[in-house]
Order: C-alpha cells, then sequence, then structure tokens
C-alpha cells in the first residue's frame, strides 16, 4: 500500500517520501484500532481506509500544495472542517509538513481520538479545535477543506466565513457538484473552478468544488 500511496501522490502532482507513507498507513492502523468504540469508519479494512480516505485527503494536499506555491505561500495556514476522523486534515498535516494544520471537529470524543493520533505520530504541524464552524469562531485560514459537514449550499457561508481574503474553500463533491446551487459573490467570494479526479477504489467521478475569497 505504500507504493500505491506514492504513486496516487504522483500522479496528483505531489510528492510523497516512503517515510510519509509509512506514516499514513500507521493512521490508518490507529483508525481500524478504535473504528468499533468512536464508529469512526465503515470501512471493510484497511485497503479502503487508504484507497478511499486517505486518498481522498491527498487530493486536497496536492491541491494545496500547488495553490500555496502559486500564491508564494511557504506555510500555508490550512484546516479541515468537520474533521471527523482526521481522514483529510491529518492526510495534509503529514503529506505537507511545512503546513500548520488545525483540524475543526465538534465531537469531544472525536477531539480526543485526534489528538491521541497527533501524539502517537509525534505530529508537530497540526493541533485541534473542539468547537462548530460558524457558531462564534474566528478564523482566517489560506485553505480549508471540507468532506462531512453536509450539503454545500447549506455549509458554504460558514467555510468561507473561516477563509481569509485570497483564501481558498476547497469542498469535496461527488460526480454531480452542487456549485450551480451556490452563490458564493453572497460571501465575498468566486467559483474559480472543479478539479476531476479519481480513487484507486474505483472509477466514479469526483470533484474538488474551489471557492476563492476576494482580495
Amino acid at each position: 500500500m505504500q507504493k500505491q500511496l506514492i504513486n496516487f501522490a504522483s500522479e496528483a502532482g505531489l510528492t510523497l517520501s516512503p517515510e510519509q507513507a509509512d506514516t499514513l498507513l500507521r493512521y490508518a492502523g490507529l483508525v481500524w484500532e478504535k473504528k468499533d468504540f468512536l464508529n469512526l469508519t465503515s470501512a471493510s479494512g484497511l485497503e479502503e481506509i487508504v484507497q478511499r480516505h486517505i486518498c481522498d485527503g491527498l487530493a486536497a494536499a496536492a491541491k494545496i500544495n500547488a495553490m500555496a506555491h502559486v500564491k508564494g505561500i511557504s506555510a500555508p495556514l490550512a484546516a479541515d472542517a468537520g474533521s471527523g476522523a482526521g481522514y483529510i486534515g491529518l492526510t495534509v498535516a503529514i503529506a505537507l509538513p511545512q503546513a500548520q494544520v488545525t483540524l475543526i471537529e465538534s465531537l469531544e470524543k472525536r477531539c480526543s481520538f485526534l489528538n491521541w493520533v497527533i501524539l502517537n505520530l509525534g505530529l508537530k504541524n497540526v493541533k485541534v479545535k473542539n468547537v462548530r464552524l460558524g457558531q462564534g469562531t474566528q478564523f482566517a485560514f489560506d485553505f480549508l477543506t471540507e468532506r462531512a459537514m453536509g450539503q454545500l449550499p447549506d455549509i458554504l457561508a460558514a467555510c468561507l466565513s473561516a477563509v481569509k481574503e485570497g483564501g481558498v474553500f476547497i469542498a469535496f463533491q461527488g460526480e454531480h457538484p452542487q456549485t450551480q446551487q451556490c452563490d458564493p459573490s453572497k460571501y465575498a467570494a468566486a467559483l474559480l473552478g472543479l478539479e476531476r479526479y479519481t480513487l484507486p477504489c474505483d472509477d466514479k467521478k469526483r470533484h474538488l468544488a474551489l471557492f476563492g475569497k476576494h482580495e
């Protein structure tokens, strides 16, 4: 599975070292260890966690890395909203050690799990915030990802509120993106584009919807 992660990252335009791939596999093992106690995943095994969830995180990491390079941001401030088991945010933190990553999660027991993973993996560039985005929170990130908070039209305002001017909100979307149901101009933002990708586990069309906050 190490080679699969490295190859997937490479195809997305991201260089992943064997050591980083091994850390991601260790993370998958920690999820599997606690999956029943915390109801973290419905995956049938480690391979599905890697192919379906961690590779999703690598797709986001590759996009953040590319956009940060274009913007001249050497140490991006990134966050993952509704982090859950941390599939996206922790993967970004491992794949992009130069980034400072915040995992935003409203459930305390999942925050405890995320902190336990961070301690076990020895990660220094990631922290957990036990809050619900949009409820009295004030953030200003360069990049914010979201995969499982809810329907895009319902969460767009809260997610964009956590992005600084000139920053980007990255929303995971399925085969039929909900971008046409949204009006980002209400929140001083615009749709930058839709990036299509597929995962190793199937050939379904997936998308990253990119929303840029006006400067």
